[in-house]
């Protein structure tokens, strides 16, 4: 099931749910939009090795904006940072990012309980786009869970998104064994 406004209200007032800044204006019907932070990072090397720590290089999001280039891929990171202790948050683009030709995740679309931190998006897009910070990015929706949970995000060992950033986070996939 998914939260409805109202029901996202009460979980903030419980405690289950944390959205920092929270902007009543931001909740809509069944989601909360999230806006993009003013840092990006792309990767410096074309070629990436799922063993490796690859490098990254930071860009700051300038007040005239940012120009994204199709076929490279972007990590953003969103302004909220966000706690969620009782149930699943997803994050969807919204259709006006969307109908710009941005997808905001390749595949990384759905948090765990227990996730605490901003969102690192993995931006791309179909032709050249003009971004800025603090513009709507997506949305988050909050889905219940059934049965008691053992392994919260924010207490499992392995974890490996847990440190609080305002700055994108480069895949640790590297961290695991394979």
């Amino acid at each position: 099931m998914i939260l409805t406004d109202a029901r996202i209200l009460e979980e903030i007032e419980k405690g289950n749910i944390l959205i920092e800044p929270f902007r009543p204006e931001n909740l809509g019907t069944n989601s909360y939009d999230v806006h993009l932070g003013r840092f990006l990072a792309v990767y410096k090397d074309r070629v990436l090795d799922a063993r490796a720590d690859n490098a990254i290089e930071e860009v700051i999001i300038p007040v005239e904006g940012f120009v994204l280039q199709p076929n490279t891929l972007y990590l953003g990171v969103t302004e909220e940072y966000t706690e969620t202790h009782e149930h699943v948050p997803f994050l969807e683009g919204k259709s006006s990012v969307g109908r710009l030709g941005i997808d905001i995740h390749a595949t990384a679309g759905k948090g765990d309980v227990g996730f605490c931190n901003t969102w690192t998006l993995e931006i791309s897009c179909t032709q050249p786009v003009r971004v800025y910070a603090g513009m709507p990015i997506g949305q988050l929706i909050y889905f219940s869970v059934e049965g008691d949970i053992i392994n919260k995000y924010n207490t499992k060992k392995n974890a490996k998104y847990n440190v609080r950033t305002v700055k994108p986070v480069a895949s640790q996939m590297w961290r695991n064994k394979f």
